[in-house]
């Protein structure tokens, strides 16, 4: 093992998973997106760190954590409902953590999201606002002529509608995950 890392791998993950994820949620929350130099840091650390203490299956457990976090918002951005950022953070995160903890950090987050989407509705008022969105992506996802347009995409919006950066519930739920998984939750395991 090499000296300068931590005897536990979970230990490795939760000194750097954690400082990037946020910083990257920071990013995300100022400007509307993520850096793909960031994203591509926290992947190949992941899978470098995961081949280090685990061998060739460390590797693949990296290589298939990335694959489907990728795998888990590929549609929704293929369908302009959400930035390439937020979808690079969570296979990059998904890298660190491995294919069952991602999805469960994914569904976390995904959780959070709808939670802290309606305190934003309901804190500025925008019922109506949201109500008439929500009509958009129904019509949206309906046809499949639309589906995939810019149609009812985040951009279209415009500046009526506050939008969620998804990094940031991202973030909060796969760091929940990773928090129990470094406490050894067992309902985790």
């Amino acid at each position: 093992m090499n000296d300068f890392l931590p005897g536990n791998y979970w230990m490795s993950a939760v000194l750097v998973v954690p400082i990037v994820a946020i910083y990257a949620s920071i990013i995300d929350y100022r400007e509307h997106r993520i850096p793909n130099w960031l994203n591509a840091a926290l992947a190949a650390g992941g899978i470098g760190c995961q081949t280090i203490y685990f061998g060739w299956s460390g590797l693949g457990t990296a290589v298939v954590g990335l694959l489907l976090g990728f795998g888990l918002l590929i549609i929704p951005w293929t369908m302009h409902s959400m930035g390439a950022g937020d979808v690079k953070l969570i296979a990059a995160i998904g890298a660190w953590m491995g294919p069952w903890l991602i999805f469960l950090g994914f569904l976390a987050g995904v959780m959070i999201g709808g939670v802290m989407a309606v305190i934003i509705i309901l804190a500025r008022g925008d019922l109506a606002q949201a109500r008439a969105n929500m009509n958009v992506l129904f019509v949206k996802c309906a046809r499949a002529d639309t589906a995939f347009s810019e149609f009812g995409s985040t951009g279209s919006f415009g500046k009526r509608t506050t939008l969620l950066p998804y990094g940031i519930p991202l973030t909060i739920g796969a760091l929940l995950v990773l928090g129990g998984r470094f406490l050894e939750w067992t309902v985790l395991l």
